[in-house]
């Protein structure tokens, strides 16, 4: 329920910062802002220079995945002790690949209202500008980092037919188109946005390989959105499995590795270089004409 004056005692605020342009920033939130208790923040150093635009008083407090478990009984006495409290994070909206999920649901359990001031997303700004399907789509945030967990993400990602937005930060970028190429393969729609909102503002596109390309002459900066198709089985296939199987055993013949061979023929075909080489892994049954 919202209040008639914000802030109010012992509530938790969610408070929608810029992601670039400091114009986004809208005038509920700067009032907020101003006038909370108190505020929690990934990085009071980067904060802070937004707060001194905004002439807030308030006490600051790091709020990150490090100390998650040590601030939340600290920010539950401060509600519970009539303060109110505001969550911002370094760029965008609180809540979303942060600790502040876990923030929400403790003050609720606790008994404390908790309200959104809206604000800016990478997310959904770079999904309206990438003209990609938005009717449905599915928000990823970072992949796991650890190599099986990712693997299986990715796995699972592949064949999913929803419009897919991902987050990576440049020293990953190379890495995760890579992954890519592997497991959505080469042609698969995909924009790669950066610098949102801002004077640079850029998307790098139309398909997984082109985003590739750039980025390996182009070294990524900044932090990037990537807005990925859903999958769509082919219509009309240009090889059936035999046949694709004919064409890796003959790269095969002619001195590739079968890690080779996959890579050169999902360059040549748009397929997935994963499943070009679970092929030689599978018993496919010759038609009758082939045997």
């Amino acid at each position: 329920m919202i209040k008639s004056q914000e802030p109010e005692s012992g509530v938790l605020y969610l408070v929608g910062t810029p992601i670039g342009h400091m114009g986004d920033l809208s005038p509920r939130a700067r009032s907020l802002l101003k006038n909370v208790s108190a505020i929690a923040c990934e990085d009071t150093r980067h904060s802070g220079q937004l707060l001194r635009i905004v002439g807030s008083k308030a006490s600051l407090y790091s709020f990150h995945k490090h100390n998650t478990k040590s601030r939340i009984p600290k920010f539950l006495t401060l509600l519970d002790s009539g303060m109110s409290l505001a969550l911002i994070t370094d760029a965008g909206l609180p809540g979303i690949s942060d600790p502040g999920e876990e923030l929400v649901i403790a003050a609720k359990e606790s008994g404390h209202d908790v309200i959104c001031i809206p604000g800016p997303c990478a997310a959904t700004t770079a999904l309206v500008i990438s003209g990609l399907p938005s009717q449905r789509f599915c928000f990823e945030g970072f992949l796991p980092t650890k190599s099986k967990e990712r693997k299986l993400r990715l796995e699972q990602l592949a064949i999913e037919e929803r419009t897919i937005i991902l987050y990576e930060s440049p020293h990953r970028l190379v890495q995760l188109l890579e992954e890519l190429v592997e497991f959505f393969g080469v042609d698969r729609p995909l924009q790669v946005s950066r610098e949102l909102t801002k004077r640079y503002e850029e998307q790098i596109g139309p398909n997984v390989s082109s985003a590739l390309k750039h980025f390996l002459l182009h070294s990524p900066q900044g932090e990037f959105t990537l807005v990925i198709g859903g999958y769509r089985a082919s219509k009309t296939p240009t090889s059936n499995d035999s046949e694709l199987l004919v064409e890796m055993e003959l790269l095969i013949s002619k001195g590739f590795s079968a890690n080779e061979a996959a890579k050169q023929l999902a360059q040549r075909t748009g397929h997935a270089k994963r499943f070009l080489y679970s092929l030689l892994h599978r018993k496919i049954p010759l038609n009758d004409n082939e045997a």
